[in-house]
């Protein structure tokens, strides 16, 4: 049985000025356009997802939300590595909203059954044979993330393949949907 939501899902009509801007800014923004791999808002206009928390404290969701558009539709990473690295957390934290929401999108970007298995059971070696190399790094880079850090070798062997900027990006990715998954559980979402 699911727990009930704790969180009351806030309706257009009931928005102050800063919370309008904020849903004016997740459901108009980049998350908005192009396909759609799981709907932004319920049909009474709500927001889903970790999206209706972010309205609670408006400063603080848009901040998240800026970082999680950045994240999404500005930074050097691809987008399957960009959903390796997204499902990879997603598995760790055990959030079925994040995994649901990712594979959706994976799937789009071809990934197979067998590969959203196996991210979901951060089983690298068995994508060993149909990921790219960069993708291979990602997910080693985000698996150590996950488990507290990257050691010497790993930040050579990280630094190498991606780079740095790809490294901070991955910080940042990690760091966040961490951060989302965690709302989602508290919120029940």
């Amino acid at each position: 049985m699911t727990a009930p939501a704790r969180l009351t899902r806030l309706l257009p009509a009931q928005l102050d000025d800063d919370q309008r801007t904020l849903y004016d800014a997740i459901t108009t923004g980049p998350r908005a356009q192009g396909p759609q791999r799981f709907p932004l808002t319920a049909p009474d206009g709500s927001l889903n997802g970790p999206f209706n928390a972010l309205l609670t404290s408006p400063a603080v969701g848009t901040a998240l939300q800026e970082v999680g558009a950045a994240l999404r539709y500005r930074t050097g990473l691809d987008d399957r590595s960009r959903e390796i690295g997204i499902l990879l957390v997603a598995a760790r934290w055990d959030s079925a909203f994040e995994r649901s929401a990712h594979e959706a999108i994976a799937r789009g970007l071809g990934f197979t059954e067998e590969e959203l298995l196996a991210l979901r059971r951060e089983d690298l070696d068995l994508l060993a044979g149909t990921l790219t190399e960069t993708e291979l790094a990602v997910g080693r880079v985000v698996v150590a993330l996950l488990d507290g850090d990257l050691d010497d070798a790993q930040w050579d062997a990280a630094t190498a393949a991606l780079g740095e900027a790809a490294l901070f990006e991955l910080t940042t990715l990690v760091g966040y949907y961490a951060t989302l998954a965690l709302q989602l559980r508290v919120f029940r979402v």
